[in-house]
């Protein structure tokens, strides 16, 4: 009787180990290369931001002005900020820019998105007219606010004169100058939450938007209780965006008023840079900007966490 030579998978599971070997390779191999292509780039952009931040920190906890050796102060920059009275006056007038250009924005975005989230003939033409201000620069936006809101010779001036209305000071007015600011801001910044509301509206499921019209629901009902909720997640996003690039306002406010008239259109950041940068005291400016970074984080993880409650409501 001769016996069998037992079957064994030594070599099936050799081959397959083989196999395995060479796709991990294969992987390390790709992520490698991908690494080699996107390695620099991430050094270099953290690198922009790590140590600045890092070195700004260190400055806050610091008084000098760029020339003597650097005293080590501690906190003292900190407890100056909270009594400084031009500092809250800062504050308080970029909380009205706040106020007035983040809520205006976002309606604004949401009203052109909708208007031009339809088929119409040059509708690409329309498109693209609404985002040309975005692309604008600061300074092109500044100069034109300059010439529009002129107290002499400024267009909107004029109106006012043609309709027999009296003329305004406009940016010349410490009353009305951070108004002045808000609009123009909008009419560059409005064209970024119109792209991003037309990109949400776009991906509103058409079951539902045909579910909603056979279920007899009108126009405004089918927004309101399809279409608004779909958006939840965008208008998040756009709020904390334009609530953020309020918070950092400096460029408008540099190229048309300079903080004027009277301090009036003075904000956060335009302070920590007249103090940095004006005045020379890098330390009195870095613990401002912390502080403006403080607020705005903030801010940023006070609405994800109200996002997401409404989130786990809705389910």
């Amino acid at each position: 009787m001769t016996s069998e030579r037992p079957v064994t998978a030594e070599p099936h599971d050799a081959a397959r180990e083989r196999q395995q070997k060479r796709r991990g390779r294969g992987r390390l191999r790709a992520d490698l290369t991908g690494w080699g292509f996107a390695g620099p780039a991430m050094i270099i952009i953290l690198g922009l931001s790590i140590f600045p931040a890092a070195w700004a920190f260190l400055l806050s906890l610091q008084k000098w002005n760029g020339f003597a050796e650097p005293q080590f102060i501690g906190a003292d920059n900190y407890s100056y900020l909270m009594t400084d009275a031009e500092f809250w006056e800062a504050v308080s007038h970029t909380g009205l820019y706040v106020l007035l250009f983040v809520p205006a924005s976002v309606l604004l975005g949401l009203f052109l998105a909708v208007a031009l989230n339809r088929e119409i003939r040059f509708i690409g033409i329309y498109r693209t007219a609404i985002f040309v201000p975005f692309v604008a620069s600061a300074a092109a936006t500044g100069i034109l606010a300059t010439y529009l809101f002129s107290p002499q010779y400024g267009l909107a001036n004029n109106v006012l004169r043609s309709v027999g209305l009296p003329a305004q000071g406009w940016l010349e007015d410490p009353s009305q100058a951070m108004l002045v600011i808000a609009i123009m801001s909008l009419w560059g910044q409005a064209a970024f939450t119109t792209v991003i509301y037309l990109a949400a509206l776009q991906d509103v499921p058409q079951e539902l938007l045909e579910a909603a019209r056979i279920d007899g629901a009108n126009r405004w009902q089918t927004f309101w209780k399809v279409v608004w909720p779909e958006l939840g997640p965008v208008t998040v996003f756009v709020t904390i965006w334009q609530t953020i690039t309020a918070l950092q306002l400096f460029d408008l406010v540099y190229t048309t008023t300079r903080g004027g008239p009277l301090d009036a259109t003075k904000t956060i950041v335009y302070f920590l840079w007249e103090k940095a940068f004006k005045t020379l005291e890098f330390g009195y400016g870095s613990a401002a900007a912390y502080i403006l970074f403080a607020v705005t984080l903030l801010i940023t993880i006070g609405m994800v966490i109200y996002a997401r409650s409404r989130k786990m409501e809705a389910f």
